[in-house]
């Protein structure tokens, strides 16, 4: 049982819901993106999901787009950032995932990924282009080593293969709320409610959204019916709009906690 497994069973007992937070690594630079990380742990966030940059984002909006090509820029890679996670496990204990695409694993390798991965500290992966049915050596050696891979639900997603993700998602259940990249949205998707009920009768695992969700509103709606959120692009654009002062970490970490209602 990793660290997921235990935050979502302690959110349980305590009848609480999972405020999943995104953030780039190494934007706008890899130390604060520490700062930001040991920040969020303080003001609540219960799991950390940093982004691997990379230089093909198919599901990321613009936000996160421009926070990956300016980390890009300034030589963030994948090394660099289990270096990262490895540093912040001195001072933070929350789960942290990473989400990247796979072709940074690719040509890391995939054994040797998931090893270093596990030894500095990180509790799962979120890889959006990695479909289950090309996953399956990956997540083999995934699970045997503690390191789950969260697989994703989308809107379009049929029965039969929504059987079959939540036999091999492990930590939690990824909902995509929209047909659609990342980013904020004004409101979110008519037929949220209907398709978590749907997934929730076939599953006792935590199934958690993202994609959409912006604002402290949005989260309250979402928490009625899922066991968490995952907000990205809202927590990359404060980020944005505070490069440059001298206290943007604990600006960001006011907003993100005035996300956890």
């Amino acid at each position: 049982m990793n660290r997921i497994d235990q935050k979502f069973i302690q959110l349980k007992k305590e009848e609480k819901k999972a405020l999943i937070a995104f953030i780039t690594a190494g934007y706008p630079d890899s130390a604060t993106t520490v700062k930001l990380v040991i920040e969020l742990e303080k003001k609540g966030v219960d799991i950390i999901e940093l982004g691997v940059p990379f230089s093909d984002p198919l599901a990321d909006g613009p936000v996160i787009q421009e926070a990956s090509a300016v980390a890009l820029r300034k030589g963030i890679n994948l090394n660099q950032i289990l270096g990262l996670v490895k540093k912040l496990r001195r001072t933070v204990s929350l789960p942290i995932c990473l989400m990247t695409y796979y072709n940074p694993i690719f040509c890391f390798g995939d054994q040797r990924f998931i090893d270093q991965a596990v030894s500095s500290g990180v509790d799962a992966v979120i890889i959006p282009d990695l479909p289950p049915e090309e996953a399956r050596e990956f997540t083999a050696y995934a699970n045997g080593k503690g390191l789950a891979n969260v697989c994703f639900i989308t809107p379009t997603s049929s029965l039969v293969r929504i059987k079959e993700i939540v036999k091999i998602s492990k930590g939690f259940i990824y909902y995509v709320s929209l047909t659609g990249v990342t980013g904020g949205r004004k409101s979110l998707s008519a037929d949220l409610k209907a398709n978590l009920i749907k997934i929730k009768k076939i599953t006792t695992k935590p199934v958690c959204v993202g994609f959409g969700i912006s604002n402290a509103a949005q989260v309250k709606v979402v928490n009625k019916i899922s066991d968490g959120v995952i907000v990205g692009s809202a927590i990359v654009k404060k980020i944005k709009e505070n490069i440059g002062q001298s206290d943007l970490v604990r600006r960001v970490g006011n907003f993100v906690e005035s996300l956890n209602v």
